[in-house]
């Protein structure tokens, strides 16, 4: 673990610096930093104030590269993400103007308000890590990730997001409102913040430092008995699974693949080199309960993705 142990650390310190902003958020924060080890997306779920806009913010202070923030509205244009092409008098030409998407780091503020157009091209950016305009394929930067949050569907003037936009989401979070404790903490912390603003943080990691990061998180062994947990929490998805009678469309490949991504992530995070169960057990609803679709039946009796995927767990166990 030697090798390992620098990376790990500034990593760890990276968390504790964007922790310190928030109140009540470590799995929040340690979820932003799995996606950030595995190249992955992140969506925020919640009601608003609860401070998924300003985690995203703090820990774009901290990283190398450019980072942008595009509040969704439903009259969003899909140029208004990716770019335009501009005419230039003098030459004759037309020249590109990158847009927002073409940043390291990019918070989509309440996705679920932009139009079905607007989510259409942010898929391609996400999945591809290019923008094809005026026929031409433009790389984004490396490392890009996207963090979007949204409020629930069932607020008005929201489009739901397609499943195959969901499915390129490395991560889905959903977030409460904090307890009485907790409340009284981002009180505490807001004012001491009025009269004190923090100075402004410098960056934690170099564009090397997470390249050498993620490619030790590769290393991380996983192995073949938690490979096959990971398969078994998939195939109870499946046609003839645990809780296949109550979905309508199973977990695809890409969450096995999510599902193993993120185990080696936590597990480096924790400093080991290798997996266990409760890695798996830990990122299991985040990592898979956006890719199912539940039946109506589940849905009229109030059965969600998280609670299949958690009555899954009841019924598949590691060994």
């Amino acid at each position: 673990m030697n090798e390992m142990s620098g990376n790990t650390h500034a990593v760890a310190r990276l968390g504790a610096q964007v922790g310190a902003a928030l109140i009540g958020h470590e799995l929040l924060v340690e979820r932003l930093l799995i996606a950030l080890l595995t190249g992955g997306h992140v969506l925020i779920e919640g009601p608003p104030g609860i401070a998924k806009t300003r985690a995203v913010k703090a820990l774009a202070t901290h990283l190398p590269g450019s980072h942008a923030r595009i509040q969704c509205t439903p009259d969003l244009l899909p140029s208004d993400l990716t770019g335009t092409q501009i005419f230039r008098p003098e030459t004759g030409s037309f020249d590109f103007m990158p847009g927002p998407v073409f940043h390291s780091l990019v918070l989509v503020d309440e996705i679920n308000r932009a139009p079905p157009k607007v989510q259409s091209a942010l898929l391609e950016a996400m999945a591809e890590r290019q923008v094809t305009s005026g026929g031409v394929s433009r790389q984004l930067p490396d490392p890009f990730m996207v963090v979007a949050t949204q409020n629930p569907i069932e607020h008005e003037g929201t489009f739901p997001l397609p499943e195959a936009q969901l499915d390129r989401f490395l991560l889905h979070l959903r977030l409460d409102l904090p307890d009485a404790q907790s409340e009284r903490a981002i009180l505490d912390l807001v004012e001491a913040e009025g009269l004190s603003p923090p100075a402004h943080a410098a960056t934690a990691l170099t564009a090397g430092d997470v390249a050498q990061a993620r490619a030790a998180v590769a290393q991380v062994h996983l192995a073949p008995a938690l490979k096959d947990f990971i398969v078994r929490l998939v195939m109870a998805t499946r046609p003839g699974g645990a809780i296949a009678d109550w979905i309508e469309h199973p977990v695809s490949p890409r969450g096995t693949l999510a599902l193993a991504a993120g185990v080696r992530a936590r597990a480096w995070l924790h400093d080991r080199d290798h997996g266990l169960p409760e890695d798996a057990e830990a990122l299991a609803c985040d990592s898979l309960s956006h890719r199912l679709v539940p039946t109506w039946q589940a849905q009229s009796e109030g059965r969600t993705g998280r609670s299949l995927i958690s009555e899954a767990l009841q019924q598949v166990r590691p060994w």
